[in-house]
């Protein structure tokens, strides 16, 4: 195919999207924190939008110590990790990182994608049968396809099906895969009922816990369960990265094992020295006061809800653009998530709350929600 008939095809491509109501490009939002400015007119907004939930990316223990390690390494770390590239701050937050989640051993990531990418080409292939829910990030489905295991898809949630599929396979190696809290719904796994079933037929549990920060938190049965808890430090840490916790031989296993572990540059020192003094705040009374606060704001938007992620379906795309642009008039930024993201028919607002929001923000959002039918 001629360099012409690349951009013919690309053209072809970007109109269908175009057609379908599904073009998409990234807006700047200048801002530090919730409230700033958007692109391209420069208007005012409160951003509902972002995984910062504990508003640790402006914290100023954590820019110091930003600050800091790009005064002592440098921009980046110019190497894999098992090069030139690890740094002392890697080690300590490694180290950090298994006590904040009780376990052995934890490795970094440049990013949380790249760690489930890691962590499922590690420990399946072709002779490993994994069980996924349905409703799955889109770095574990795509894991599992680079896996090259046998995939099974148990329903969203549902402890039987997967114990089913599991049953189906005695005398194979498995896993199962699940996010804790699910990144478009915001609703939880049912994280003991896994444990149980995973301790019960030796299958592997892997649980994504990116946007864990309100819980649910594993029980006792982590520690009967063989299990590995992947984490990002660009949510609830307010910085970049990935990371595996688990039992010492599991890691190591990922360390040795995992492409996008070993031929990638490690993170940088300054992302590593941030998310070390995130862990420390969140570790605090401070802390503590944060993750409080971020479940107040939940309460007052949808009293009970288990996460920061409040959905608002919407139905058709178009219902949920024309959403997400009522409220933007009303200066709050909340998207409008559509298919391919979620299924067909269930586009939705997608409501992020930080401890960063101000009461009288909150409100607002509380307002225009209510003002517009959405509540």
């Amino acid at each position: 195919m001629s360099g012409s008939s690349w951009l013919e095809w690309a053209g072809r491509e970007l109109s269908t999207v175009r057609d379908t109501g599904r073009l998409r490009a990234p807006r700047d939002f200048d801002a530090a924190g919730p409230e700033g400015k958007l692109a391209p007119d420069g208007r005012p907004a409160v951003s509902f939008a972002s995984n910062d939930y504990l508003g640790l990316t402006q914290h100023p223990r954590v820019v110091a110590a930003a600050h800091a390690a790009l005064d002592r390494w440098g921009a980046g770390a110019g190497s894999a990790r098992l090069i030139v590239g690890s740094r002392p701050v890697h080690s300590e937050l490694e180290s950090a990182l298994a006590r904040w989640k009780d376990m052995p051993a934890a490795a970094l990531f440049p990013t949380g994608f790249a760690t489930n990418l890691g962590v499922l080409t590690t420990f399946a292939g072709p002779d490993v049968l994994v069980c996924s829910d349905e409703l799955n990030h889109a770095s574990i489905i795509d894991g599992c396809r680079l896996a090259r295991a046998e995939v099974a898809i148990y329903r969203h949630c549902d402890v039987d099906h997967a114990a089913a599929l599991l049953d189906g396979a005695r005398g194979r190696r498995a896993v199962v895969v699940t996010d804790t809290v699910f990144s478009m719904d915001g609703d939880v796994a049912p994280l003991d009922d896994l444990l149980r079933l995973c301790r019960d037929t030796g299958a592997l549990l892997v649980i994504d816990e990116a946007h864990a920060v309100l819980g649910p938190i594993p029980g006792p049965l982590v520690h009967e369960t063989p299990v590995v808890r992947i984490g990002t430090l660009s949510k609830t840490l307010g910085a970049l990265g990935g990371f595996v916790a688990g039992p010492a031989a599991l890691v190591d296993l990922v360390v040795n094992r995992a492409r996008s572990y070993i031929f990638t540059t490690a993170s940088t020192p300054a992302d590593a020295a941030a998310a070390l003094a995130a862990l420390e705040v969140l570790g605090s009374a401070e802390g503590d006061a944060l993750v409080e606060r971020v479940r107040r704001h939940v309460d007052r938007v949808r009293r009970g809800h288990p996460s920061p992620i409040v959905p608002v379906l919407c139905g058709e795309e178009s219902a949920a653009l024309d959403a997400a642009a009522a409220l933007l008039e009303r200066g709050l930024l909340v998207p409008a998530i559509r298919p391919p993201t979620v299924a067909p028919g269930s586009s939705r607002l997608r409501i992020a709350l930080s401890a960063a929001h101000t009461d009288d923000q909150v409100d607002r959002l509380v307002a225009a929600l209510a003002e517009l039918g959405l509540s």
